[in-house]
C-alpha cells in the first residue's frame, strides 16, 4: 500500500496540478514517502476547454473514475485532494464517498469557493455556498497557497492550516541575457481564459507605446491583434515557457481587485522572477506580498500607474537588471522548490508518524 492517494483536480497540462503537487511527487520519493496519482480530468479534457468546448462525455468519465477511485481503492494512509473530491456535488456527497479515511489534506491555490458562494444561481449557493468551508473543517490540514485563502481556511474553523505558496524549480529556469532589442518587451504568460487580465491593459499599452518603443509579447492567451500595437502571440507549452519568458524585459501582471483575484498566487511573479526579470503587477492578494515595490519591481493600480512603470522600466535598463536580481534572490530564498519541499517533506511525515501510532495494537 501506498503513502498517500493524491485526488489532483487535472494531469500534467493543469498549472495546479502540475505545481501544486506533480512537482513535488520526485522529493517525496526520494524520502521515502509513496504517492498513488489519481487525476479527475485527463488533459484532452483540458485542451477542449482551451478550444471552448465542453466534453460532457468526459467529465461523466471523469466522475465515474473518481468515484471508483474512492470506494475500490486502498485506504491510504493519507489523502491528498486538490480542491474537493467532487466538483459541484454537494458535501454530503463527497464525504460519503471518501468515508472513514486516514489523514486528509487539502490544497488550495485559487479562491475556489468563490465559484459556489457568488455563484449568479441561488440554487448553486444554496447547495454548495458553504461546501468548501465545510472541507476545510473537517480535514486535518489546509494547505494554502496565500494569507487570503489561509484567511478563509480560518473563518472556516479548520484545525491546522500550512501556507505553502505556489513555486518554481529554479534548475529549470535561467536568468535573462542582456537585452539586445530596442524595443522594450513586455511579456506575459497566461491561458485562454485569463487573456483578459492582458486586454485589460490595453490603454495602458497604448499610452507607454505613444512614448516608447514597445512590444508585448502573449504566451499562453487566446491570440490578441489591437490595433496599433505590436503583440507577437506565442503558443504555451511546459517546454518551452522558460525560454518564452527569456524573451521579456519585464514581466507583468495585471489583475481586478475583486475576491477570485484576491486569492491568486502570483505565479507569473514568480516565474518572471525566477528569470531575473523586473516586475509589474496589481496590488491585488498574493502579488503585493511577492513583489517588494521599488526593488523587485513596481505595483501599479490606474492606468496612469501602468503606463508611468512601463515607460519607467523602459528608460533604465540599470533598474531593469538590479529588479532582477533582487527577484532572483527573493524567489531562491522563499519561492522555490527547493524552499519549500522541507516543509512538505515534514508535513506528510509528521502525518504518516501519528497514523502509524494511531493503528498499532493496544
Amino acid at each position: 500500500m501506498d503513502d498517500v492517494l493524491l485526488l489532483s483536480r487535472y494531469e500534467r497540462l493543469g498549472a495546479s496540478s502540475r505545481l501544486r503537487s506533480y512537482q513535488y511527487l520526485p522529493a517525496l520519493e526520494r524520502n521515502g514517502i509513496r504517492v498513488r496519482v489519481r487525476p479527475l480530468l485527463d488533459d484532452r479534457y483540458l485542451e477542449a476547454r482551451h478550444r471552448g468546448k465542453r466534453p460532457l462525455s468526459s467529465v461523466l468519465n471523469a466522475y465515474a473514475r473518481r468515484a471508483r477511485d474512492l470506494v475500490a481503492a486502498p485506504r491510504e494512509p493519507i489523502l491528498w485532494i486538490e480542491y474537493e473530491a467532487l466538483p459541484w456535488l454537494p458535501y454530503a456527497v463527497e464525504r460519503a464517498f471518501i468515508g472513514a479515511r486516514g489523514a486528509v489534506v487539502v490544497d488550495y491555490d485559487d479562491a475556489i469557493f468563490h465559484r459556489y458562494d457568488q455563484h449568479p444561481s441561488a440554487l448553486v449557493r444554496g447547495l454548495l455556498g458553504r461546501k468548501i468551508d465545510q472541507i476545510m473543517a473537517a480535514a486535518d490540514v489546509v494547505v494554502a497557497g496565500n494569507e487570503y485563502l489561509a484567511a478563509r481556511a480560518r473563518q472556516a474553523g479548520a484545525r491546522r492550516i500550512e501556507i505553502l505558496p505556489t513555486v518554481i524549480d529554479l534548475a529549470k529556469y535561467r536568468r535573462k541575457a542582456v537585452a539586445t532589442e530596442e524595443a522594450l518587451l513586455v511579456g506575459w504568460i497566461g491561458s485562454p481564459a485569463t487573456t483578459h487580465y492582458l486586454r485589460s491593459l490595453e490603454p495602458a499599452l497604448r499610452a507607454a507605446a505613444a512614448m516608447r518603443r514597445i512590444r508585448v509579447i502573449n504566451v499562453g492567451g487566446t491570440p490578441w491583434h489591437p490595433d496599433g500595437l505590436d503583440v507577437l502571440n506565442l503558443p504555451w507549452s511546459e517546454a518551452t515557457e522558460v525560454d518564452d519568458i527569456l524573451r521579456f524585459d519585464v514581466g507583468i501582471m495585471p489583475l481586478a481587485d475583486d475576491p477570485w483575484s484576491r486569492g491568486k498566487c502570483g505565479f507569473k511573479l514568480i516565474q518572471y522572477m525566477g528569470c531575473g526579470l523586473p516586475t509589474i503587477a496589481s496590488p491585488v492578494g498574493a502579488n503585493a506580498t511577492i513583489v517588494d515595490a521599488g526593488v523587485t519591481g513596481l505595483l501599479a493600480s490606474s492606468t496612469d500607474d501602468w503606463t508611468r512603470a512601463i515607460v519607467h522600466l523602459a528608460d533604465d535598463a540599470a533598474l531593469r537588471r538590479d529588479m532582477g536580481t533582487a527577484g532572483l534572490s527573493r524567489v531562491r530564498a522563499s519561492y522555490s522548490l527547493d524552499a519549500t519541499t522541507p516543509r512538505l517533506v515534514a508535513l506528510f511525515r509528521e502525518l504518516l508518524s501519528v497514523r502509524r501510532r494511531q493503528e498499532l495494537p493496544r
